[in-house]
């Protein structure tokens, strides 16, 4: 008997599939570099490879002349213990007080803290290294010629003031009464317009020291600009 159900024709069989055939690989691409290039093909093979320069961050010794960069800005930060029956200076101006600042000099924070902003700009010593409270001639001095001294080192570096911004920070007594007087002192001994000089005022809501009325600090930033 046939065997069922019965084998398919010969015709049926899936005949073989032809063999594949890959593309060949493209050839490399010819590098073009411009002429002089370092990484030309065959150059910086047999030499070390350039590294980019970084600039040096030696100050140089003590006397090195500083670089003549377009812009300079300095922060100044001062604070001073209040104690009673003494004078409280505010930028030059005295401000009735039952207390005034303990200190060497005058104690005028807000000078002294102008003062080191600009030296601050300027990269050179704080005005306790210029003004050290151990020479005698600075016992109660008037703070304005901490800071005639600041201005002229300023102009001979070849700067001006671009702009400034102080904060008092006291609980007591309230600056706004004084605020304009002391702004434009401060503008007369920096020789500059107000529209560049700006001056804020704040308490220290109670908190430690200065909100107790046992202290007073500023801070100042300024910006130098070459002439």
């Amino acid at each position: 008997a046939a065997p069922w159900p019965p084998p398919p024709p010969s015709s049926w069989a899936r005949s073989p599939s032809p063999p594949r055939h890959e593309p060949a690989p493209a050839p490399p691409r010819p590098i073009v570099t411009p002429p002089g290039c370092p990484c030309a093909p065959g150059r910086g093979r047999d030499r070390p490879s350039r590294q980019p320069s970084r600039p040096s961050t030696s100050r140089g010794g003590r006397g090195a002349k500083p670089p003549a960069l377009p812009f300079r800005v300095g922060h100044g930060f001062d604070l001073h213990r209040l104690e009673p029956d003494l004078p409280l200076i505010i930028g030059g101006i005295n401000i009735p007080h039952d207390r005034g600042c303990e200190a060497h000099s005058d104690g005028d924070v807000l000078l002294h803290c102008v003062v080191d902003a600009i030296l601050g700009a300027l990269g050179l010593p704080d005005i306790g290294q210029i003004f050290p409270d151990s020479d005698p001639r600075w016992k109660g001095a008037d703070s304005s010629v901490f800071m005639r001294e600041a201005v002229k080192l300023m102009h001979e570096a070849g700067y001006e003031l671009g702009n400034l911004d102080a904060t008092l920070i006291l609980q007591k007594p309230k600056i706004s009464p004084f605020k304009e007087t002391i702004r434009s002192n401060l503008c007369d001994l920096l020789g500059a317009d107000p529209s560049v000089v700006n001056l804020k005022a704040k308490t220290h809501e109670k908190v430690d020291s200065l909100g107790e009325n046992r202290s007073i600090a500023a801070h100042t930033v300024v910006l130098l600009m070459r002439k």
